[in-house]
């Protein structure tokens, strides 16, 4: 039998985290091992629950969920954390990346898109939901362009994963197979310099190397 993603839910809102449990509770493979209602009751409990992949609201009392973040990476520096945000919260987005999170999504977002993500995420990939990603490019993009040439299949493969999509989804989508799709994936981080999938799409969306909307 295969071991269950563990899950901690870290949202001051009892409503929204109940719903969340049930969401969880429905969901086979994953299991539900902890919740709290803001940063320092997860810290004291994130060694004894030791759970896979949180999932953690930003503006919680107490302490809030990017110093909960910042001290649970030091903690555990492979735990993944997906932050629940709202719209009107981008001004956090940026610096929750740079803290190490794997991903963020919409609290209105649907239950299949919030399975979606754990699922990428527990692979070791990262999560952004397409309507974030509009809000950073809006944010963080300037005036500067690339001082190098990007190959049609890159920019088709660069485009992509600031979607959010696997390697696997990309071969599809392009027609190519994995390790073609692997390959251009390498390319890009050398090219521009960077050392993961993260900061290869910040910096994309940074320097305007992706279409806002997705075409």
């Amino acid at each position: 039998m295969a071991e269950k993603t563990k899950i901690m839910i870290v949202e001051d809102h009892d409503l929204f985290r109940a719903g969340l449990k049930r969401v969880i509770d429905e969901i086979k493979y994953l299991e539900l091992v902890g919740e709290a209602e803001n940063g320092a009751v997860f810290l004291e409990a994130l060694q004894e629950l030791d759970p896979d992949i949180v999932l953690m609201d930003i503006k919680m009392p107490v302490m809030d969920g990017m110093e909960a973040t910042e001290k649970a990476l030091k903690i555990k520096p492979f735990l993944k954390i997906i932050v629940l945000t709202l719209f009107g919260e981008e001004e956090y987005l940026y610096t929750m990346i740079q803290k190490g999170i794997a991903g963020f999504i919409l609290k209105s977002t649907s239950i299949n898109e919030l399975e979606r993500a754990i699922q990428l995420v527990s692979d070791g990939h990262q999560y952004f939901s397409p309507e974030i990603n509009g809000m950073l490019v809006k944010k963080i993009k300037d005036d500067h362009s690339a001082k190098f040439q990007l190959s049609s299949k890159e920019k088709d493969v660069l485009q992509l994963l600031c979607l959010g999509y696997s390697s696997t989804e990309m071969a599809n989508a392009l027609f190519l197979s994995k390790r073609t799709v692997e390959g251009y994936r390498a390319r890009l981080l050398q090219k521009t310099g960077q050392s993961n999938t993260l900061n290869l799409v910040l910096y994309a969306m940074k320097h305007n190397l992706v279409n806002e909307n997705g075409k």
